[in-house]
Parts: C-alpha cells; sequence; structure tokens
C-alpha cells in the first residue's frame, strides 16, 4: 500500500497524527473489524480509508488550509469507521453528528463548531457517502484551533448548562489510548464486541482497539441471542457496553457459557445491582463499571473489585491522579462526598464556542469534572451524582440520584426522575 498521511508537529517537533501511528503500529494481515461475519484485515482497512481519504481531498469545497471541520453523519458499522478515520488521515477534524440529533440540534452543532462541511455515509458502502461544502465565517479562534492539530470535537452533556465543545488534538488522543489501556489491556489477541454508538464513543474505545492492534466486532442487533451468536462465532474476549445491554444479556436463558470472555465494561450509565449481579450469575464474569470523561477520556475503571463492590467506577488509572473536594476547593476526608478532580495525561486542548484553553480552565492541571464521588478505605470511587443537582433541604444536601435509586427498587418501577423545586420553608 501507498499510504501518505497528513503529518502534524508537536511542540517538540515529532510528526503526530494518530492514524499515521495506528497504521505504523499494525500488522496487516490480522484481522482488524468484523461485521456480518466478514473479516476486514488491517491492510484491508487501510486500503479503504486511503481511498476514502483520496475521495474527501478531490471533493469540491473542501478546504486544504488550516484544519477543516467536517461533520460525520453516519450509523455504527464499517462505513463510520472508515469515513472517520479518512477525515482525520487528510488532516481534518472530526465532528460527529449522532443519528437521534433533531434537525435544530444537528444545525446548532454545525454553527457553533463552523463546519467547513459534511459526510453524510448512510448507503452500505462508504462510497455512497454525500458530501456537502459549506461555507462557514472566520472566526477569532481559528489559529489557535488550528496550532492545536485538533482530531475531535465532541459536545459534552450539558448537563450543567449549555453543552461544550470538547477539542481533542492528535496527541491528546494518543495519550489517552495509551493510559487507559494500563487498564484495559487490549491487544491483537483481543475480540471486542462493540454495543456503543460510535458518534458519542469513538476516541478511548474503537481508536484504542485499533491503536493496540484488536479486533473490533460489529452486530446489528441489541438482542441478547444475537449479540450471544456473534459472541460464539467470533469467540469475542472483550465486551463493551452500557447496562441496558448487559441486563439483556443477563437474562438471556440460553446455555452459551462464554469461555472467551475476560473482561465485560459497562459505561455511559449507572450501573445497578440486579444488573451486575444477574450478569456475573449467568456468566461468571463481573462487569468492570467505567467513568468516561468527554474531556478526560477513561481515568477509572472497577477491575480488581469488579465482582464484590459492583457499584464502585474502580479506583484510578496508574497515570491519573483524583480528589474529592470540597465547595472551597479542599480535599475532603474519607468518607465524604465531594466533587471529583482529575489531573493526568490524554486532557482535553480547549473548549469551543467559546474559546478556552485548557489553561484557563484547569487549576494547576487539575480538572473540575462536576460529579460528586466519595472514597471508601480501600480507595475504591463511588459516583453520588451532580454538583448542579444537587438539592438544599433545611441545609441538608440530597442527591437526586440516590432517591431515584430508591424508588426504582419498587418492582412496579421502571424509571423515575427526581428534581428540586423551591419551597418557602425547606429551601430548594
Amino acid at each position: 500500500m501507498n499510504l501518505v498521511f497528513a503529518q502534524f508537529f508537536c511542540e517538540d517537533g515529532r510528526a503526530m497524527n494518530i492514524v499515521d501511528q495506528i497504521y505504523l503500529r499494525a500488522s496487516a494481515e490480522r484481522p482488524a473489524i468484523i461485521s456480518d461475519g466478514v473479516v476486514i484485515s488491517y491492510g484491508d482497512l487501510f486500503e479503504q480509508v486511503s481511498a476514502a481519504a483520496a475521495w474527501l481531498d478531490r471533493c469540491k469545497g473542501f478546504r486544504r488550509d488550516g484544519v477543516p471541520r467536517i461533520g460525520l453523519a453516519c450509523e455504527n458499522g464499517v462505513n463510520y469507521i472508515v469515513l472517520a478515520l479518512a477525515i482525520l488521515k487528510v488532516g481534518a477534524c472530526l465532528v460527529p453528528l449522532a443519528d437521534e440529533l433533531t434537525e435544530m440540534e444537528r444545525q446548532e452543532i454545525c454553527d457553533r463548531t463552523s463546519l467547513h462541511g459534511v459526510i453524510s455515509g448512510r448507503g452500505e458502502t462508504w462510497q455512497q457517502a454525500i458530501w456537502q461544502a459549506l461555507e462557514p465565517p472566520s472566526l477569532e479562534w481559528e489559529s489557535e484551533f488550528s496550532i492545536l492539530a485538533p482530531a475531535f470535537i465532541r459536545f459534552s452533556s450539558g448537563t450543567t448548562g449549555r453543552s461544550k465543545g470538547v477539542v481533542l488534538s492528535h496527541r491528546k488522543l494518543r495519550e489517552r489510548v495509551v493510559a487507559a489501556n494500563a487498564a484495559l489491556e487490549i491487544g491483537p489477541q483481543d475480540r471486542v464486541l462493540w454495543m456503543l454508538p460510535m458518534a458519542h464513543h469513538f476516541a478511548v474505545s474503537i481508536m484504542l482497539y485499533l491503536y493496540h492492534g484488536a479486533c473490533t466486532v460489529l452486530g446489528k442487533s441489541h438482542l441478547a441471542e444475537h449479540v450471544l451468536e456473534i459472541a460464539q462465532t467470533t469467540r469475542a474476549t472483550v465486551i463493551y457496553g452500557a447496562p441496558f445491554h448487559f441486563s439483556l444479556l443477563a437474562a438471556d436463558t440460553g446455555d452459551f457459557a462464554w469461555p472467551d470472555l475476560r473482561l465485560a465494561v459497562t459505561t455511559a450509565a449507572p450501573l445497578t445491582q440486579q444488573i451486575a449481579v444477574g450478569f456475573h450469575q449467568r456468566f461468571g464474569k463481573a462487569l468492570s463499571q467505567g467513568l468516561g470523561i468527554i474531556e478526560v477520556g477513561l481515568p477509572l475503571l472497577n477491575t480488581s473489585g469488579a465482582a464484590d463492590f459492583p457499584l464502585s467506577v474502580g479506583r484510578p488509572l496508574p497515570a491519573y491522579d483524583v480528589e474529592m473536594r470540597d465547595e472551597e476547593g479542599l480535599p475532603v476526608a474519607i468518607g465524604t462526598v465531594g466533587e471529583l478532580w482529575i489531573k493526568g495525561p490524554g486532557m482535553f486542548d480547549a473548549y469551543l464556542s467559546p474559546w478556552q484553553t485548557l489553561d484557563e480552565i484547569c487549576v494547576n492541571g487539575w480538572f473540575a469534572t462536576g460529579d460528586l464521588a466519595v472514597t471508601d478505605a480501600a480507595g475504591r470511587i463511588y459516583l453520588k451524582g451532580r454538583v448542579k443537582s444537587v438539592l438544599n433541604i433545611n441545609g441538608m444536601k440530597v442527591f437526586p440520584e440516590e432517591v431515584e435509586a430508591a424508588i426504582e427498587k419498587h418492582p412496579s418501577v421502571l424509571r423515575c426522575r427526581v428534581k428540586g423545586q423551591s419551597h418557602s420553608v425547606l429551601g430548594t
């Protein structure tokens, strides 16, 4: 293969493009993706990526100066991976446009990121992708943005206000996939069964699997019987999903024991005791709950204590430091709830619109996550809610998430939501 990759130079003079790094580390003959029974090798994958990148470079209106921001609207699958890598390969910045977004929400992302173009990959193959060039206005932060060598812009959940555009560079992305793998230990021997939407989970998952030479296994159904059929035929060793997926698997009444499974990672939503116990009983493997943060990566993962303490998000990965702090920014005692602060590699580079650099946001390298958490005597961390959601009732702090968890234990309640309202006597 004769591939030419965009090159970015870090402050120390090293060229950096994450796709280049994956290509240089990969064994061309090894499987990169299994989808619908079709095995795509790393060599085949990069031939497709190279062709898609060449197509994008030829598209009318594709900007070749600076770092163009390209939106990607594509469903889960091989096409998403190929087009995402192609965008990065040509030196553009990927902006995922999730399927569930309304037209108004999608337009807001286009406006706030000042996109230079959008790729719609709705066909059966990436060759059926449609390119639409856009003409965004010139922005004050354009030069600062380009200097970062940005790879991704992802929007935060917006739970503490208007969602923020999180900018992540190629260099920081590599730092993340290296730091996270200290706990995941993903390698060429692994076949990772993928369950989550790629528009929301890609950087420290799909990119991590590719960087470390693993095979990503894709399926089109979340039904337990279909997932387990794929797991059996591909001999999947790792599964990465949300509690919803594991609840379906735990309820399966088949006889497949999944002997090849070595790691089951749950993220994206809080894990319940019922799901954790059910999955463990069904497959003999404990669920490892992790905390993924758009601004940070995967700093916490419950591995060693997953069986006995499934509701914990574990201890910090080796590369990260964490502290629980009070409202004054001072560390709290063990067993006391505080805001989770994190320091470590792969931290995001900037917020977009309004533009804020990492140094302007962090305090001496520490990032305030907005999550409330508590550490037990063994160093295990438990999430308790969000700083902005805490209710003050007669001076007593109440966490809506804990009330919701208690209500949802009732057999007649599937889901509930607790919110606070002002009260003339009790407070807010």
